[in-house]
């Protein structure tokens, strides 16, 4: 069996708990001078009981003293971590105040009325553009209508004379057999474009379509009327190709 370590004496090491062997030092006058913990302690003689007695006591009043010294460097540390308090009365955060809408309320106002009044330009402008495209396009027709009316007018105003031949053969009886037979289909033909005869004996006289080239005075009339028809007159459509030439007898 190994036997365990016996703990030293402290009366004959001379260390005491808590620190290292004290080391005394006697002078010339009595004073007796203990290093311990880095300490000088000096003390006068004593009688040996009291010496004693101090001499048991020294490392009670040792520890106190370094618990002391602890706990004062525990409370500057303490004090160093948490700053120097703030003089003056304590900071208080003021509440937040609210956001003031009433300028940005009036910019988007004042925007808005903008948009609107472009919006509104632009549709005038849009109407505007749409009427004029609508007038255009009924100036394109009317137009397309019209030159096309000319050139049939050009075209049957040729044919004329040849209807009015056909007009004297008819009147001595010579439209007959497949020769009138033509004559009629030419007449019908021309009649799909719009060629539209007038001019008849007894029809009143109308100065914007007939052209009188001869009067005279007759009781049996009470307004001028066509009595007779040298040649008849032709329109296309409203339009008028050429008046008829008529004698006129007027009322006594």
């Amino acid at each position: 069996m190994t036997q365990k370590p016996r703990a030293a004496d402290p009366g004959e090491t001379g260390s005491t708990p808590g620190g290292s062997a004290p080391t005394e030092q006697t002078t010339g006058d009595g004073e007796r001078v203990v290093i311990r913990n880095n300490r000088k302690l000096v003390d006068t003689a004593e009688p040996e009981g009291t010496a004693a007695d101090a001499e048991a006591g020294v490392p009670a009043e040792g520890l106190v003293e370094d618990a002391e010294v602890v706990v004062d460097e525990i409370e500057v540390e303490v004090n160093a971590t948490d700053g120097p308090e703030p003089s003056g009365p304590p900071v208080v955060d003021a509440p937040a105040q609210p956001v003031d809408g009433g300028g940005t309320g009036t910019s988007l106002g004042a925007e808005l009325e903008a948009l609107r009044a472009e919006l509104d330009e632009r549709t005038r402008d849009l109407q505007r553009v749409s009427a004029e495209y609508a007038n255009y396009r009924k100036r394109v027709d009317r137009d397309r209508s019209l030159v096309q009316e000319q050139a049939t007018g050009s075209v049957l105003a040729a044919l004329l004379p040849i209807l009015d031949d056909l007009d004297r053969a008819r009147e001595h009886g010579d439209l007959v057999g497949p020769f009138g037979t033509v004559a009629e289909q030419l007449t019908t033909a021309l009649g799909k474009f719009g060629l539209n005869a007038f001019g008849e004996q007894g029809d009143p006289f109308d100065p914007t379509r007939h052209e009188a080239v001869a009067h005279q005075t007759s009781a049996d009339v009470s307004e001028p009327t066509c009595v007779q028809v040298m040649r008849r007159g032709y329109q296309l459509g409203e339009r008028l190709l050429r008046p008829a030439l008529v004698a006129v007898a007027d009322p006594e």
